[in-house]
């Protein structure tokens, strides 16, 4: 299900905000302790190179996922962009899932900024496209056709797993064929974590990564690309060109560096209480939802009374996105114990009125 934003005219109707905002892990807020390292941040001009905790956060970050570099970005779109843009070239082709974000929740920037086409390849309820899929996308050398150059994957995809195994089997055959690889890892964090996996084994097979820091970790905005050091060198000139070259961004990047020493291990917590929450849903009379998609930190939900749920939530401090008959649930770190029982209390009462 593709993310809605409001309207110029929902936005500005919008008073007093939400307390309780489960309509996506970006809505979360940089804690007291990520503030002051923001304060205390020492800066430089990052365009010139000269940022410390930039830099720093590039190499953490590139360590992190075992790639050479790193690049700072102001968002994942733009890191996405950077990312497939530095693998091809005006006319080419990349190979992407249908619901996965770089298709279908970024505006189509690959093909209107960078000429790129995109081959979308049909994915099941839990991300996944299928080997034959692959080999079929692939164009044969004939110059009535786009040359095919990237293969982008995405893990998690609405909040399922991939299978590692899988994915390193797409990439073999990708490699087979000459193709480059690039991973949204948006919330691969929560991937990793989930699997008890170090994050550098989800992509030790993928030539380019980008990590988004403003969602699961809590960082205020902000994404890093990695990969080797010459896709990445290409990428920051891409960076310049797209107009994210940012000046003293070392207030953000400490930020950045803050969430991946404290709040990776602790997307545990929302997966746990995303679990607890499908328990107590479960059953309800007039709410579905797929157990066995309910992974990480998502939980969609389907009841014929979607907009009417959200309405009632709405009045008790619980903002949901209803779209029709559907709504993505996402918890997050300001989602504690005391919050899940309020929101459990909320729709279990929608239900029983």
């Amino acid at each position: 299900m593709a993310t809605h934003y409001p309207s110029a005219e929902t936005r500005s109707s919008i008073i007093n905000p939400m307390i309780i905002d489960l309509r996506s892990d970006t809505v979360t807020q940089p804690s007291d302790a990520m503030r002051q390292i923001m304060a205390d941040a020492k800066v430089g001009d990052d365009v010139y190179g000269d940022d410390p905790n930039v830099n720093a956060l590039e190499h953490e970050t590139a360590e992190l996922l075992g790639k050479q570099a790193g690049l700072f970005l102001p968002s994942g779109t733009m890191s996405n962009l950077a990312g497939v843009l530095a693998h091809c070239q005006r006319g080419e082709e990349v190979v992407v899932g249908d619901k996965y974000h770089i298709s279908c929740d970024e505006a189509a920037g690959v093909a209107v900024l960078g000429s790129v086409a995109m081959h979308t390849l049909q994915t099941d309820g839990f991300g996944r496209f299928d080997l034959e899929q692959l080999n079929a996308a692939v164009k044969p050398n004939d110059y009535h056709c786009p040359m095919t150059r990237l293969l982008c994957l995405e893990n998690t995809v609405g909040g399922c797993i991939q299978d590692q195994d899988h994915i390193d089997t797409l990439v073999d055959c990708a490699k087979s064929h000459g193709l480059a690889t690039h991973m949204d890892g948006a919330r691969l964090i929560n991937a990793a974590v989930a699997q008890n996996l170090p994050p550098a084994r989800l992509v030790q097979s993928i030539d380019t990564v980008s990590l988004c820091l403003s969602k699961g970790l809590g960082v205020p905005l902000g994404s890093v690309l990695v990969g080797s050091s010459v896709v990445i060198e290409r990428a920051r000139r891409l960076r310049k060109m797209l107009g994210g070259g940012m000046r003293q961004a070392g207030i953000i990047a400490a930020a950045g560096r803050y969430a991946l020493q404290h709040n990776m291990d602790r997307l545990a917590q929302d997966h746990k209480r995303t679990q607890k929450l499908a328990t107590a849903l479960e059953g309800l009379q007039g709410l579905h939802f797929d157990r066995a998609r309910v992974q990480t930190n998502m939980l969609f939900l389907q009841s014929p009374q979607m907009p009417d749920l959200a309405n009632y939530l709405a009045q008790r401090g619980i903002a949901i996105t209803a779209i029709g008959e559907n709504s993505r649930i996402v918890l997050h770190m300001q989602i504690d114990d005391a919050a899940l029982q309020q929101i459990t209390e909320a729709i279990q009462g929608f239900f029983h009125e």
